[in-house]
């Protein structure tokens, strides 16, 4: 029987350094991490590595329901794939043991809240962006951070691609993409 923790965060500037503090404190033998949204399962491997080699009798341990899955119909797959295999969940943070039936019932309550708060997070940012639209501030599209006359000067010059890109501090995709707009 061994304890299996898994840590995540959303972005990449985010640190895993207190989940993984506080299953290794929690006595996990294995400990995964991966930086990937949590609202969809698709793209996180060390998830679904834990999940193809849990075995009977190991639990999967989290701090958080919320690190695990954002949306409740994610949670009950992960908790079913679990109790298939003989594994249990467990949180170090909330009262969440799947192998008790007051544990079940808090993390799907804990389930339907951490979906509430993504759909909440979306509609704040659907609403700030149809005020910015409204306001006329929103422009999905970046202001051009490269200047096609400076790179078309160089070129005059004879500099290579690479040569400007490194002059500029820019990428060479850059400097051919400012060499097409230019007229």
């Amino acid at each position: 029987m061994a304890a299996i923790g898994y840590a995540r965060v959303s972005a990449t500037d985010q640190d895993l350094t207190l989940q993984i503090s506080a299953l290794q404190a929690a006595g996990c033998d294995i400990i995964r991490s991966e930086k990937a949204s949590g609202t969809t399962r698709a793209g996180r491997s060390e998830l679904a590595t834990i999940l193809d080699f849990i075995r009977d009798g190991d639990t999967l341990m989290v701090t958080r329901v919320d690190r695990l899955a954002r949306s409740v119909g994610d949670l009950q797959d992960i908790v079913r794939t679990l109790k298939l295999k003989g594994a249990s969940l467990k949180a170090t943070e909330q009262q969440i043991d799947t192998s008790t039936a007051a544990g079940k019932a808090f993390l799907d309550m804990l389930g339907v809240f951490a979906e509430f708060e993504t759909n909440l997070r979306r509609e704040r940012q659907m609403e700030g962006i149809a005020k910015a639209k409204a306001a006329g501030v929103y422009n999905r599209k970046r202001k051009n951070s490269v200047d096609p006359e400076a790179v078309r000067a160089l070129i005059g010059e004879g500099k290579g691609a690479s040569s400007i890109a490194r002059q500029l501090g820019i990428g060479r995709a850059s400097v051919y993409r400012a060499l097409k707009a230019a007229p």
